[in-house]
């Protein structure tokens, strides 16, 4: 892993977190949220992530896999293994899907012990369940 840049997403219905881990392979830390009005809606989103990997020097990505909790696959698994083939198609890179069960969860947790209140939430869950994502790939190909 070390001094191969990794980038973590997860891809929501309208959003998308974006993390990012650091040169040595280490330490992920939440980026930015990119909104999108409609679902089905994805060039801005696209253009965005490619700004994101040119500026940063990405070389794989980490994207959640929205596995159901007993790990059977549902909608929204097949609408990330779309979105997944896209920027493999559209950028190069290689997108690794991670499960992300409790990410969410885990992400609201950070947020509670950093004292992070209600609407302000929103602003920023998404970019750390992220991070979390992309801290659970990291720290299972380090150990």
């Amino acid at each position: 892993m070390k001094n191969k840049r990794l980038m973590g997403l997860d891809f929501g219905s309208k959003t998308v977190g974006v993390a990012m881990g650091d040169p040595t392979g280490l330490i992920a830390s939440p980026l930015e949220i990119i909104e999108r009005e409609k679902e089905d809606k994805l060039r801005r989103t696209l253009a965005r992530i490619e700004a994101i990997i040119a500026e940063y020097g990405v070389e794989e990505i980490v994207m959640g896999l929205p596995l159901n909790m007993d790990s059977t696959k549902g909608e929204r698994v097949r609408k990330t293994e779309e979105f997944k083939d896209m920027l493999e198609r559209r950028t190069g890179l290689n997108v690794i899907l991670w499960d992300e069960r409790l990410s969410t969860v885990e992400a609201h947790e950070i947020m509670s012990e950093a004292n992070v209140k209600g609407i302000d939430r929103k602003k920023y869950v998404d970019k750390i369940a992220a991070a979390v994502i992309l801290q659970s790939y990291m720290d299972s190909v380090n150990e």
